[in-house]
């Protein structure tokens, strides 16, 4: 794996990220203040006895890409962009090293009152009621990223509300934090399906930790429908994926995406118009979460 790392102004960084996204698309990429560190730097995020006023000027960049191919084709095309940004290397890098050290900035995480996610290399919290422990190995996914945390917030306020899902599909599962999670709310045939080989096996190690059985594999174990289906990827693979997890939803089911920027919803609303409506159900930090039912031919829902 090779990592690209540049710097640019604080107010490219987003369609830096889209252009990283859409045109060369990055395994992983993190945002950090270039100034850190340095009298310069500057409080974005409340922290005690901090306002959050300030604001970036410069970001450092760091993109992970599966190939110096890749990584330098991706600076290529930045290069060649409007966007003022600078290289600054592209280097080799461990795969393993990478993942553990993003790890090492995420603790337990409370996502609905009493739920927490809580990672292997944490202590669970006191008032910690229903806990998943969770260790992502190389794949992505600690629940605290606002996507996941807006999956799991839906999930566990829907199952607390008195939805019920017999069966269900997490679509890129990663880590497979969103399967466990509708496991230990009640769901009992569950499939959690990934691209990727490593994350297939960490989503069902990760099951097996929590006591929830799954079955983990490639995405062409999903068949037949499901009452709940859940996918928090990124935005231009689910509108690609339509017509599947639509053919995929149970009459009656439940649709939940997520991976979508603010401004791609009326894009994805409209990818899956001829199946189902979806619409905006949350938004976190420039993030939504999509929902939609599936046709119930009969006027019932049925679970």
């Amino acid at each position: 794996m090779h990592a690209l790392t540049l710097v640019a102004p604080a107010a490219a960084v987003e369609s830096i990220c889209d252009l990283l996204d859409e045109a060369m698309p990055a395994l992983a990429v993190s945002v950090e203040d270039a100034d850190a560190g340095s009298p310069a730097e500057q409080p974005v995020f409340d922290e005690p006895g901090i306002g959050s006023t300030g604001a970036w000027q410069r970001a450092l960049i760091n993109a992970l890409f599966a190939s110096e191919a890749e990584a330098t084709a991706a600076a290529t095309l930045l290069a060649a962009s409007p966007e003022a940004a600078s290289i600054l290397a592209i280097a080799a890098v461990d795969d393993r090293d990478w993942v553990r050290l993003t790890q090492a900035q995420f603790g337990p995480q409370q996502v609905a009152p009493g739920f927490w996610i809580v990672p292997t290399w944490s202590d669970v919290p006191a008032p910690a009621e229903h806990v998943i422990r969770l260790d992502p190995g190389q794949a992505f996914g600690t629940g605290t990223h606002p996507t996941t945390r807006m999956c799991l917030r839906w999930i566990v306020t829907s199952a607390r509300q008195g939805r019920r899902w017999a069966r269900v599909l997490d679509y890129g599962a990663g880590s497979g934090v969103l399967a466990i999670a509708a496991g230990l709310l009640g769901a009992t045939d569950i499939d959690a399906v990934d691209i990727d080989p490593t994350a297939v096996a960490t989503a069902r190690d990760n099951a097996l930790g929590n006591g929830v059985a799954l079955r983990s594999g490639l995405p062409e174990l999903a068949s037949g429908t499901y009452a709940l289906v859940v996918a928090n990827i990124l935005a231009t693979p689910l509108k690609l994926l339509a017509p599947l997890l639509s053919s995929l939803l149970a009459d009656g089911g439940d649709l939940v995406l997520s991976g979508i920027l603010e401004r791609q919803a009326g894009e994805l609303r409209a990818a899956y118009a001829p199946w189902l409506a979806i619409d905006v159900a949350a938004v976190d930090d420039g993030w939504v979460l999509m929902t939609g039912t599936g046709a119930d031919p009969h006027g019932m829902i049925s679970r």
